[in-house]
Formats: structure tokens, sequence, C-alpha cells
């Protein structure tokens, strides 16, 4: 066609209009940035390919590995794992049923520069020719290698392959394109164990080199129509059930199953829709989105069943049944997040929670866990904080003998634990309200006020040198500087101590100011806004602000302080994307950064309030589960750095700068002017 200046014309303003179609319609998905985090002890994520919430999380597995296996600055792999958590500690738990697409004597590379990994979705080229890609359903990982012309197609599997200790270990070569078999191993530190079965399949068949222990050799001949696709189904039900999760899987193609494992993330990310702000800004934003989302697990089966936490299968009742557990952080921030944004699953959530206390719950994870998992403390102020925003039919009666005995027996040997109890209680004490035990209540409210009060005066009133002390302080993950904010609910007891409010107010100004907070582990993180109830908003808006804007001198690291002060943000778009050691923990720090940065945040779980600050963003959307809309928006703001001098709701003032989720979820307008 032969093209004038007046065709030309018509090109460039169809192309032009195209361009910003295209920046309108950009997906959430195209922000995320799954290697944030991912190397050396900076986060302990991982790029893996799965979907929200999914019991298979596919990726390789580093040599030598790290928590949660992958390390970005590792070439080196032992083969491509199913599982794992993200950002915990100990050596992490799950890399179980390894495929590495070589000779069990060869450990391969993986070519850095072919590495991509987005939602639903990893691949990369290895340094042996081979093409390596995979996706997931909720429990079937789908894999696929595509191996180089005229080479071996040959394949290791790893049926012990564990991040844990191994307990026991079984497989059955059932076909030619068929393993069937199980895999128990340790949780978390090796407290309890989990026991999956699995039904592994190939489209192509296979020959036996070798097996060895539990490391099977296979050999595929005439690949010409490359690659060669592996699936393998989990459950932790029996054999049968992971045979049957593998054949439903039959009429999905491998492209299929990517652009529904993208569509979920998706819609999980688009939940909030953010304007204003830097590339580097949403990226950041949407990529802890994600890392909130990755669990609980749904464990319920194809066929409506469940393992309890007894050992013995159930079925579904009027919810779906999750597991993957880390509570002891979640409670914070993560799930009152997931009950902003999704709303409906948090029901679920909720009463997976109050199984726990039916079928046995420890600390730690039992001896019968369905899928990883880490730990269940402070599961009581997490289902307070669901039933305080109003997330319906949450089963607390049959909870609640459970949890009666469980807040009977908690610890209280160090100043720290006793602080930790002392959370638990209080939620009790509201729990057994809501339950019409007035005797209960009033003996747990009692005993959390009475303790706390005590507890505070005597360790953590009278500040001295030893405050800034982390390791061998006699505390865990903390300094008693650190500790001395733990619980924000006893607010008022704390001024009396302290001798007033303006005392506690210089001394929550020399804590940000010495730079004693430890933005590395969770214990304080909640410290910025209690700013707010002492009625300074601006040093609330300052020190969040500070904190995640500024390079700064960080003095702690997860565990103890650093050899030497870590210079830097907490949080960046790089590999390198945490401070050194810093505890992730499931999504606790990624979802305390995405509430920071619309300025909303649950200073104390279980109550239905959030802290207003001044956003990073000069408008975010929430899409809410009912159908409304929040809309979060800045007037006359010249600067980031400005401090907001009225807040509205629904053109109505704010006039502590808190709003009550209850009433933000009937949708609106929130309105922060400067």
């Amino acid at each position: 066609m032969k093209i004038n200046n007046n065709n030309l014309l018509v090109i460039l303003i169809v192309a032009a209009f195209a361009g910003v179609n295209h920046t309108f319609a950009q997906k959430k998905i195209e922000y995320v940035n799954l290697f944030i985090g991912t190397a050396g002890d900076n986060g302990q994520v991982d790029p893996a390919a799965c979907i929200p919430y999914g019991m298979v999380r596919i990726c390789p597995d580093s040599y030598p590995g790290t928590h949660v296996g992958y390390d970005y600055e590792v070439a080196k792999i032992s083969g491509f794992s199913i599982n794992r958590i993200s950002g915990i500690g100990c050596g992490g738990a799950g890399g179980n049923l390894s495929v590495r697409p070589t000779l069990k004597k060869e450990m391969p590379n993986i070519n850095k520069n072919t590495e991509i990994a987005v939602p639903g979705y990893y691949a990369a080229t290895l340094d042996n020719g081979v093409k390596t890609e995979f996706t997931a359903t909720n429990n079937v990982a789908f894999e696929r290698f595509y191996y180089p012309s005229g080479k071996d197609a040959n394949m290791t599997l790893n049926i012990a392959a564990s991040f844990t200790k191994v307990l026991d270990a079984k497989y059955e070569i059932v076909s030619d394109n068929g393993i069937q078999g199980y895999i128990q191993a340790g949780n978390t530190c090796d407290h309890g164990a989990f026991k999956l079965y699995f039904y592994l399949t190939t489209d192509k068949p296979f020959t036996v080199i070798s097996e060895y222990g539990h490391e099977i050799e296979l050999s595929f001949k005439n690949i010409e129509t490359n690659p060669v696709e592996v699936r393998i189904a989990v459950s932790p039900i029996d054999m049968p059930t992971a045979k049957e999760e593998n054949i439903r899987t039959g009429k999905l193609t491998f492209g299929k199953v990517k652009k529904q494992a993208a569509d979920k993330w998706e819609d999980i990310l688009s939940r909030i829709d953010v304007k204003g702000g830097s590339r580097e800004d949403k990226t950041l934003f949407y990529t802890s989105i994600y890392r909130t989302f990755l669990s609980p697990a749904n464990t319920t089966s194809w066929d409506n069943r469940f393992l309890g936490t007894d050992g013995n299968v159930y079925p579904k009742e009027d919810f779906t049944y999750y597991s993957s557990w880390s509570m002891w952080d979640t409670y914070r921030t993560k799930f009152p997040l997931i009950t902003l944004l999704d709303t409906k699953s948090m029901r679920d959530f909720a009463n997976s929670l109050c199984k726990l206390y039916v079928y046995g719950k420890r600390d730690w994870a039992t001896k019968h866990e369905s899928t990883p998992t880490v730990r269940t403390e402070h599961t009581i102020v997490a289902l307070l904080d669901a039933h305080k925003k109003g997330i319906p039919d949450i089963h607390l009666e049959e909870a609640y003998a459970g949890m009666k005995k469980e807040m009977d027996n908690l610890p209280a040997n160090r100043p720290d634990q006793t602080l930790e109890s002392c959370i638990d209680w209080w939620a009790m004490a509201q729990i057994a309200e809501i339950r019409g035990q007035a005797g209960d209540a009033k003996y747990y409210r009692e005993k959390a006020g009475n303790t706390f009060i005590q507890t505070w005066n005597k360790e953590f009133k009278n500040i001295d040198d030893s405050y800034a002390k982390m390791r061998d302080s006699g505390l865990y993950q903390g300094t008693r500087w650190q500790y001395r904010w733990a619980l924000p609910q006893y607010l008022d007891e704390m001024i009396a101590g302290a001798g007033g409010k303006e005392i506690l107010e210089e001394q929550l100004d020399r804590f940000f100011a010495g730079n004693l907070f430890n933005q590395g582990n969770e214990t304080g993180i909640h410290a910025p806004y209690i700013f707010n109830r002492l009625g300074k908003y601006s040093k609330s808006q300052k020190a969040v602000r500070r904190i995640v804007k500024d390079d700064l001198q960080h003095l702690y690291g997860g565990n103890a302080e650093y050899p030497e002060p870590c210079f830097g943000k907490p949080f960046k778009a790089e590999p390198k994307g945490f401070l050194p050691e810093m505890d992730e923990d499931d999504g606790t720090m990624s979802a305390w950064y995405v509430f920071s940065s619309i300025g909303l945040y649950p200073l104390t779980a279980g109550e239905p309030w959030y802290e207003i600050t001044s956003p990073f963003y000069d408008s975010a959307v929430i899409r809410l589960d009912n159908g409304k809309k929040l809309n979060i928006k800045t007037k006359n703001r010249r600067s980031p750095a400005d401090m907001i001098k009225r807040v509205t709701f629904n053109g109505n003032i704010v006039p502590d700068f808190r709003i009550n989720h209850n009433d933000m979820i009937k949708g609106g307008t929130l309105e922060t002017e400067y």
C-alpha cells in the first residue's frame, strides 16, 4: 500500500492513542518483580511459579540452598522442587519432589540471563542447554523441559528432597509414564511434620536408568516433539486423591494453566489501583501485595475433604479448609490486609484456624499438617480481628474450649514472653465477651491488664543503656526499647507508667531519632503509628516516610545487632531488596509496606481501627469484595513531604486521624488535605 502524508498522519494518531490506551490498561501483574528480596539473606523470598494460596510453588533450589531454596546470586542448582514458604526462619520447609533434567551425578547451572519470573510462571535455560518452564494449579505442578536436539534426554527425580528432616518416603513406578508415592518431612525448624502423597506423570514414556535410595534416573527417547512435560499432583489425604487430582488436569494445557494463574494474580493485584508515585514505588507496592497472598494454602481436595491436625480426614463443611500457617507475626499485618482485600477468603481462613482448636493445635506445627507450615501463636488475635471487622459466621463457639486451654497454658518466663501472652489474654477477654461468657471475660481482662502493668513498670519503664542491646538481652529477637511499645492497646497504662503523655512522646521521639527501631524484625513495626494516638499526627507521617524513603543507619538485623550499622532503605526494588537478615515472615513486612503506602495502618490487631497517615500516592482505589469502592485521595499536596492538615471521609471531618474498618468498607472517599 502506498502511504501518503494523510495515511501517515492517521497511522501516527492511531499509534499514539494505542500507546495511551496501553498505559491506562497496563496490568498490575506487569509491576511485580519476583526477584526482589531473593539474593542472599536479604528477605528469603523466591520467584516460584504458583497461584494465590496454592499448595504448589515450583522453583529452582540453589546449591547451596537457603531458607526458601532459591538464591538469586547462586547459579548452581540441585533441582526444581514443588513447595516452600516465603521468608521464614530456620532452614525453611518444603523443597520436596525435586526434578533435575540431568543424570544424578550432574548438577547444572542456571544461565541467569535467561531467567523469567512473573506471577504464575518461571522459566530459565540451564548450562546443559535444557530450557525449563513451570506453572501451577492449586496442587499440581506443570513442568516442561526442552532438551537440545541430538543430546540425551535424562532426568533425575529425588523423592526425598527436603529442606528439613525426611521422616519417611516411598515411591512406586506404576507405568512407563507414571510414578506415585509420598514424602513425610519435618516442618519448620523440624517441629511437627507434614505428609504429601504424589502422583507424577510424563507425557512421553520413560526408561528407568537406575534407582538408588530415593533417587530415580529416567531417560526419554525419540523426543523430536519437545518438550517433555511432567505433572506432579499432591494431596495430604491419600494416593487415590493425588492420582485423581492429576487426572482432572488432563484437558488442561500448559498454556491454559499459565494464563489461569496469571488471571488469578491479576484479580488479587488489581484490588488496589494506585495513581502517582514512581515506577519503583509501584513495583514495590504490587510485589508486596503479591507476597502477602502466597499463603495460607488451600488443602481441600477435589471431592471436598481435608486432613485435620489430629490426622483424621473430614468432609468439607460450610467453608474451604486451608493450612500452612505462620501466625507469629502475620497476625499483625498480613491477615488484616487479606481481611480488607479478600474478605470472602478470610472467612475460610478464620474457620480453618478455628479447627486447629478443635482437632489439635500447638504453638508450632503438629505431627499431622497438610503441607509445610510454621507457627500458630496469636491465632486468637487474628480471629478477634476478623470478627471485629465483620467477617461473618466464624465458628468461635466450637473453638472456645480449645482457646481457653491454650490461654491457661501460655508461658510467662521472660519479659518479652509475658508481653506476648498479654496480647493473647487481651484478645481472649474479648472473645469471651463475644461468646457471652462474662466470668471468663472479666478473668482474662484483669489477667492481661494487671500482668501488663506489672511487667511494663518493672521491665520497660526505666530506660537505661541496656535497652539498646539485642543479642544476649534475655529477650527474643528484640531489645527492651522495641518491646516496650508491643501493646498499643495499653497506651493509657504506658502513659501513666511513664509519668505522662509528654514524657512518653519524648521517649518515642528518642526511639526514632536514635534509630533504635528495627525494621528487620516485626517486634516494633507498628511503633511509628503510636504518635497518632498521642495526637502527634505529623510525627507519625514523618517517621513512616523516613523509614521507607530515607537512607538510614540501621543498627539491628533479624536476630542481633549488625557488626557494623547497615546504611540504606529497608525496601528496594532489587534482588537485595530487604535489609540483611530481615524477616519478611510470610508476607508480614510486605503487608506493612502496602498499608504504609496507602496511608492506613492497623495499629492494634484485634481492633477495627486504621491509623491514617500520608499515602505515598496521589490516589488509591480499593475494590472491596462487597462491590463497594474506597477512594483514598490527596488534595493540595505540593511535595511528598507535606503534612496533612485535615482528613475527611465522605465529606465529614475525621478529627483523630483514625477510621473504623466497618465504616470504611461501606465505600466512599477518604481525603487527606495538605
